[in-house]
């Protein structure tokens, strides 16, 4: 029965996405469309390996993980106000991540397919990382913390505990959580300094 909760997690991660959308089409929040775009790409990719490799219904996380990215990467052209300016260290991180999944295309792996989405997710996420850490203001956080318990239902529906299962969905979690800190770092030591200034 536990297993039925991934698709609550559909809602609560189209829900998140929604905020970001809406913010992404007033220009407040500027997304970097090379995470998007890859954000978008490898966990539909991931998910196809995944199926292949025989994983039932944890897959749709993963699969909510690349089709939310992909209507914010849409919706970035909206509005130009919410294009997010790319610098060279983007094009490269975007094209190394597509360079993982043209190597993943090579090997037809399942397995490898699974490995080389992360790498390819994980750089993706670089820029996105970076300009949260340095322009918190220009994200929204929404889809992030939706993103996170999204996946977290991915371990409800496990049944044997495979890499195919297990490896997208956690490093899911990871990326979710740097970029979660990433956003309100700033806010967290500025209410911890004002914590010990009164204490």
């Amino acid at each position: 029965m536990l297993e039925y909760l991934v698709f609550i997690s559909v809602v609560i991660q189209l829900f998140g996405a929604s905020f970001y959308i809406k913010n992404t089409l007033k220009g407040k929040t500027k997304p970097n469309r090379v995470s998007w775009l890859m954000w978008a790409i490898a966990p539909i990719i991931g998910t196809a390996a995944a199926l292949a490799n025989g994983v039932g219904i944890a897959v749709i996380p993963v699969f909510m993980a690349g089709f939310c990215p992909l209507l914010i990467f849409i919706s970035s052209f909206v509005n130009p106000k919410s294009y997010w300016k790319l610098t060279r260290l983007d094009y490269i991180c975007g094209i190394c991540s597509a360079l993982a999944l043209i190597l993943w295309a090579i090997t037809q792996n399942p397995i490898i397919a699974i490995i080389f989405c992360i790498i390819s997710d994980a750089i993706a996420g670089i820029p996105t990382i970076i300009k949260s850490w340095k322009h918190p203001e220009t994200e929204t956080w929404t889809p992030y913390c939706a993103g996170l318990i999204g996946e977290l239902t991915v371990f409800t529906a496990m049944k044997t505990w495979s890499f195919s299962e297990n490896a997208f969905p956690a490093y899911l979690i990871a990326m979710n959580c740097i970029i979660l800190f990433s956003i309100f770092r700033k806010r967290l030591f500025s209410a911890k300094n004002i914590a010990i200034s009164k204490a």
